[in-house]
């Protein structure tokens, strides 16, 4: 059983995503919270594979509150709730270890798709979220990643990591290399090592702030076999 904390100053939000998370007999809603502290708190408590988490909320803002969760190493998967027009600070949320975004008017699939996604261990990596978000990140003056660290890539951890930024997940990316999930893990795993970053979402913020790939271009999908 997945278990999810919801957090969220709008009680309609909260219901609705109760309400539709609760229909899947492999997930349940274990808390709410209607500010960034108690949101914590929860969390310490209850200690949830998932927190959907709002960005704007009183008392204790979301970006405060994934900071400290990374602080205090939770296992906790962080799922940013976000509008279409992105909060300009959520690129932090990132930075801090929160897996992904999620629309606040996302239909019933996707919101079940990515309470999944990121509970698996995996990151939500929508385009069409993660170009705007990633080409505001890239205008930032902060630069973590040496370019000598993409480069100490291997040609097939370089494929892969194009992979990562056009969104793909592990299924897909064995798919598209026809390699085995477990060789793509590894892959990953290593790519994660050599640039030095924590989870997947940094790796592709690493792959576009040092040059590796540019802002608003997608890698197009692999078409065969790679050597």
């Amino acid at each position: 059983m997945t278990t999810i904390l919801l957090a969220d100053d709008q009680q309609l939000i909260r219901d609705g995503f109760k309400l539709m998370l609760n229909l899947e007999p492999d997930l349940e809603v274990v808390g709410e919270a209607a500010d960034g502290r108690a949101a914590l708190a929860l969390v310490a408590q209850l200690q949830p594979d998932v927190v959907l988490m709002d960005i704007r909320m009183p008392v204790m803002d979301g970006l405060e509150s994934i900071r400290r969760m990374a602080e205090a190493h939770t296992r906790t998967a962080v799922l940013v709730l976000t509008t279409f027009d992105l909060d300009e600070y959520v690129y932090r949320a990132l930075r801090d270890g929160a897996r992904g975004f999620l629309l606040k008017d996302a239909p019933r699939e996707q919101l079940v798709h990515a309470v999944r996604v990121v509970a698996g261990g995996e990151t939500l990596l929508a385009p069409a979220i993660t170009r705007r978000l990633i080409e505001q990140f890239v205008r930032m003056p902060a630069g973590v990643v040496p370019t000598a660290a993409v480069a100490s890539l291997t040609e097939r951890e370089q494929t892969v990591l194009r992979l990562l930024v056009g969104g793909r997940s592990n299924a897909e990316i064995a798919a598209e290399l026809f390699l085995g999930e477990a060789t793509v893990k590894t892959h990953v795993a290593r790519i994660l090592a050599k640039l030095g970053v924590r989870d997947r979402v940094q790796a592709v913020i690493a792959a576009y702030e040092s040059g590796f790939v540019e802002p608003g271009r997608l890698p197009a999908r692999q078409t065969g076999r790679q050597p």
